[in-house]
């Protein structure tokens, strides 16, 4: 699997994934003491809702240009809106339109570098589950890290310094993704309106696909979406702490993906997930700090190994020439809801409190779960063999 193409990816991913786990926690630490739960809730509403917006058009310019090519582009401008509000921070309270420009121009760029992550992979490793596994340790050890790393570098160091080592991640990630030679792929010609009803005939065709998307929606709106700027509220000052670990759940769920390859992956995630109740319910409860933790261990180990069923679902049942379109398509849904669970934390807050609005997201996930299960396509979608590559020639992307 460590072949050269692999190891550069890993590399990039890697880099750029430690940057992303420190900024939620320097978000709603650096932000929130400035501007409030709702002021972060609206600046991560911005940041999802401009990935949503463009995410479709990035499948289309990704399976025409090549993937590659997109994501380098996207890590450039990443590197420009991370350093802006860097400099912004030097006195001490940026503006706040200037905040919520910047994340919408982030967010564009992550919506268009999202739909290649999926599309990449099997272009670099011979066999997605084990390389998504992997990557999903390479996640897991960045959130281990992130989180507490942010949360000491914020109270040493101050948003600056956080933010100018977000910056430095994405060039990072851009110098080895462009270091990286795989094919470019040769479309037919066609209009970019004929390529995105192309990728919305493949997603629609796909119940299971489809199935999964509008069950995700719910828990976007209900408990991912406005999980970090409530819990960061509640738990206060040991939320690095928790999210670290998460991120340690995050890497057992990988080691476990890496090992069982069940017959119906995405029924077996879904049994999975069921154990991520455990994180809003023990925020719900106002547990003290190891039993916060240990919830969060189990959380993140449950959604880890949904992460790898359905990735690598995705990328061993879709045609290689429409899988950044169909990637857009679902990953555009996953996230829709979470825009609005963001942007609704704040008012939220304001009439529910927040340790009941978890009891109502670990409800929802119960709910989720169960769906997931109950519905045919989804249950017993069996597990697709990934089609045997070589590791590509040199070719310039």
């Amino acid at each position: 699997m460590w072949t050269r193409s692999f190891s550069l990816y890993f590399g990039a991913r890697t880099i750029s994934l430690l940057g992303d786990a420190m900024m939620p926690v320097a978000s709603a630490l650096a932000i929130g003491k400035v501007y409030g739960i709702a002021g972060v809730g609206y600046v991560l509403a911005i940041w999802t809702a401009s990935a949503v917006l463009v995410m479709l058009f990035g499948g289309v310019v990704a399976d025409r240009i090549g993937a590659r090519r997109l994501m380098i582009g996207a890590d450039v401008v990443r590197v420009f809106t991370q350093g802006i509000v860097a400099l912004a921070f030097l006195d001490g309270a940026p503006p706040y339109p200037l905040l919520l420009v910047m994340a919408g121009l982030s967010g564009m760029a992550a919506g268009v570098f999202e739909p290649c992550v999926n599309g990449m992979v099997p272009l670099v490793a011979k066999d997605p589950q084990r390389a998504n596994a992997t990557l999903k340790i390479a996640e897991a050890v960045t959130h281990l890290a992130g989180p507490a790393l942010a949360g000491v570098l914020i109270m040493v160091a101050g948003p600056v310094f956080v933010y100018t080592v977000d910056a430095a991640t994405f060039l990072v990630s851009g110098v080895c993704l462009l270091l990286i030679r795989v094919a470019v792929p040769k479309p037919e010609p066609s209009d970019v309106l004929s390529d995105l009803r192309r990728g919305w005939e493949e997603f629609k065709a796909r119940n299971w696909m489809w199935s999964v998307i509008l069950v995700w929606v719910f828990w976007g709106v209900l408990v991912v979406g406005p999980y970090v700027p409530l819990s960061s509220q509640v738990i206060g000052a040991d939320y690095g702490w928790v999210m670290t670990a998460l991120g340690l759940g995050t890497v057992l769920g990988g080691v476990v993906a890496i090992r069982l390859r069940p017959r119906r992956p995405l029924a077996a995630g879904a049994v999975a997930l069921s154990l991520y109740v455990a994180v809003p319910l023990t925020v719900a409860l106002g547990l003290p700090l190891p039993a916060l933790m240990i919830g969060h261990l189990l959380g993140g180990c449950a959604l880890a190994f949904w992460s790898v069923m359905w990735s690598t679902t995705v990328q061993t049942q879709v045609a290689p020439d429409v899988v950044n379109r169909v990637n857009a398509y679902q990953v555009a849904g996953s996230v829709a809801g979470m825009a609005v669970g963001q942007a609704l934390a704040g008012p939220i807050s304001l009439v529910i409190a927040p340790r009941d609005f978890m009891l109502g997201s670990a409800l929802v996930t119960l709910g989720v779960a169960a769906a997931l299960l109950l519905i045919k396509p989804i249950r017993n979608l069996p597990r697709a063999a990934p089609t045997p590559t070589t590791e590509p020639a040199p070719i310039p992307a």
